[in-house]
């Protein structure tokens, strides 16, 4: 009955110990900090339109554009990126493509998603795909390993007859994440995440009007809790349930083999 009621406060000592990891997983805020979401994209890297996680961003552009956007995403998040293409009434042939980029600009591969489609004249609207592979918090210098940091977002129509070209578009941008947890989860850590770009400062200025400055500066957005760079993960509740379930099961041990009864005693003398 003992080790029952130890068991049993050991798992839930172990469950509050999980719970803020879970509590930490909540997706980060819109890139204006409010709850309007962006309505513009930039046209270059270092134009770029900082999101958030879990909120939808639009665009109205032009057949042609390059389309830019940037989010954070941080150790141990598997990102997902999908975009929506509505297409004018009336147009040919066109196929689009997205693209993700890490803070270094290194194209990083899909891991699965549809990349790249090609809509149809008689198709309303196109919808792309990308699910990342597994941001490491640390990776060898000659690897293309996601890393912790900004990563950029790049939509155009790759394939495009000249005649749709300047046709209005209107785009809906989404990024998501996964969180992958200690199956992921290495060792080394970064010592600061890749955030080396600038952006162009979009939405709201501290007074409240709409920014059209274009001023660069650094980006600034981050997860909600902050940049982990790989410090946490469930290795660490799976590692104490494995230590206290040693330990109960040693201390099982001992008292099976020791027996429930005194010792015979032996009479003097003999």
């Amino acid at each position: 009955m003992r080790i029952t009621r130890a068991v049993g406060a050991a798992l839930l000592t172990l469950g509050l110990a999980a719970a803020p990891a879970a509590a930490g997983s909540s997706p980060s805020p819109g890139a204006s900090g409010d709850d309007g979401a962006p309505t513009r994209a930039g046209t270059s890297f270092r134009t770029a339109t900082e999101i958030g996680q879990g909120r939808p961003a639009t665009a109205r552009a032009s057949a042609g554009d390059y389309l830019y956007w940037s989010f954070p995403a941080d150790a141990g998040r598997r990102p997902t990126v999908t975009a929506t293409v509505k297409l004018p009434e009336t147009h040919a042939a066109e196929t689009w493509q997205i693209d993700v980029y890490d803070g270094l600009r290194r194209r990083q591969a899909c891991q699965y998603g549809a990349q790249t489609r090609t809509a149809g004249s008689d198709t309303a609207s196109v919808e792309l795909k990308c699910v990342l592979r597994t941001v490491r918090a640390w990776s060898e210098p000659w690897a293309n390993d996601p890393l912790p940091g900004t990563y950029y977002v790049r939509l155009t129509a790759v394939r495009l007859p000249t005649a749709d070209l300047g046709q209005p578009v209107e785009v809906e941008l989404r990024v998501g994440s996964e969180d992958v947890g200690g199956a992921a989860a290495v060792d080394g850590a970064l010592a600061e995440p890749l955030v080396p770009g600038v952006a162009t400062r979009s939405g709201t200025d501290d007074e409240g009007a709409e920014d059209d400055s274009g001023s660069p500066v650094l980006a600034g957005l981050e997860p909600e809790d902050g940049w982990s760079s790989g410090w946490w993960s469930d290795r660490w509740v799976w590692t104490a349930a494995g230590g206290a379930l040693a330990a109960l099961a040693g201390v099982a041990g001992y008292r099976l083999t020791r027996g429930s009864g005194r010792p015979p005693r032996v009479p003097p003398g003999a």
